[in-house]
């Protein structure tokens, strides 16, 4: 006889609303302009292209468990001591060491109104509960963090800049939630867009948090090479802490986490510091230029802060009518209701002829309505 017992997940994993990522695809539409994924439409460097040819030669060994050479790397890019760096598939896995390491059953998980919608399933895959917290204009409220923090609060996942937001939280605000959560809370802060924020926002080079990790024993910056570094296909990521967060996140990871290819690719990116900054040359004259002409259009754009914009409209009906109409021209943007937003339209900035296709669209819709 069978055994009729059931299997039963623990407690939160059939909580968990899957994952939507950017649509790819449309029918009938053989030419499709992507601009739902935030991907950067020049792609990865020339240098990284080379590395990944030469390391397919080496697909039979293993890689090695330390990434040494990529911690070295990124440590001499960003100014940061190697030793304090863990790396990851996308900054998305060294997110869940976080929560398997610090969160559990009956413990509380902080995020904000539009944050990624990752952080609850992180949550509720530890058994955690998710806690969201409320914006003010869709910018992160460090006063209404404060106020949900509680006894059962262990972690805090802070996107900074926003995404689907593209807005940003002052240096002095992070700092000042850094200085206001309890010193059993870790401060996450998410930096996936850090490469795109204009230095004259801080009055300097922007460092996404590193300073803070430097001075709070309790705080991780993370990063990712899918973005600007343009090897979203290929899933890297790292983040930044103390070092004695780094030994617990090691004893999550496994050790082969990286292969050849993703190591090697990761490594030329990094010490290709001329490309990262034409990539976000290019993006912030754009961005700027379809900032203006949607708000001439008559659509809200709030400055953006990453490689995309978000373009709200009157309501959800005029926002779901855009979208069609650009998906009727072969146009491809991410709707955001799941993150609170339904007025709203995630546009990612391509390149200039992207651009002016994306721009031209918006603006004939709303002529029309």
């Amino acid at each position: 006889m069978p055994n009729s017992q059931t299997l039963i997940p623990k407690p939160g994993i059939l909580d968990i609303a899957l994952y939507q990522s950017g649509a790819s695809a449309l029918p009938g539409q053989s030419k499709v302009l992507k601009l739902s994924a935030n991907e950067n439409p020049l792609g990865p460097s020339r240098a990284a292209l080379g590395a990944v040819q030469a390391a397919a030669a080496q697909m039979h060994r293993y890689p090695t468990t330390d990434h040494a050479a990529l911690r070295n790397a990124i440590g001499a890019a960003h100014g940061l001591d190697p030793e304090q760096i863990i790396c990851g598939v996308g900054s998305d896995e060294v997110l869940q060491f976080l929560a398997h390491a610090y969160a559990g059953p009956g413990d509380e998980v902080i995020y904000t109104e539009h944050g990624f919608s990752m952080y609850p399933i992180l949550a509720r895959m530890v058994g955690a509960k998710p806690v969201m917290v409320p914006e003010a204009a869709r910018v992160v409220d460090v006063g209404a963090i404060l106020a949900g923090v509680t006894a059962r609060t262990k972690i805090v996942y802070l996107t900074n800049p926003g995404n689907p937001t593209a807005t940003i939280l002052p240096d002095a605000e992070v700092a000042r939630l850094a200085a206001g959560l309890p010193g059993n809370v870790v401060l996450v802060i998410d930096g996936a867009y850090a490469e795109y924020v204009s230095p004259t926002i801080e009055g300097g080079r922007y460092d996404s948090g590193a300073s803070l990790v430097q001075r709070h024993h309790n705080v991780i910056m993370t990063r990712t090479f899918s973005k600007i570094y343009g090897l979203g296909g290929l899933r890297i990521g790292w983040g930044y802490a103390p070092r004695e967060m780094i030994d617990v996140l090691n004893r999550l990871r496994q050790p082969f986490n990286l292969s050849v290819i993703q190591l090697a690719a990761a490594l030329a990116a990094v010490q290709d510091q001329d490309w990262v900054k034409n990539c976000a040359a290019q993006n912030a004259i754009l961005r700027g230029w379809l900032c203006e002409e949607l708000r001439g259009a008559g659509v809200g754009c709030d400055e953006s802060h990453t490689n995309f914009l978000l373009a709200r409209f009157a309501d959800k009906a005029e926002a779901d009518a855009c979208n069609a109409a650009l998906n009727a021209n072969g146009i491809l943007v991410r709707k955001v209701a799941g993150y609170g937003l339904p007025n709203a339209l995630r546009l990612t900035v391509g390149d200039e002829a992207g651009c002016a296709r994306l721009a031209a669209t918006i603006t004939k819709f709303m002529e029309m309505r």
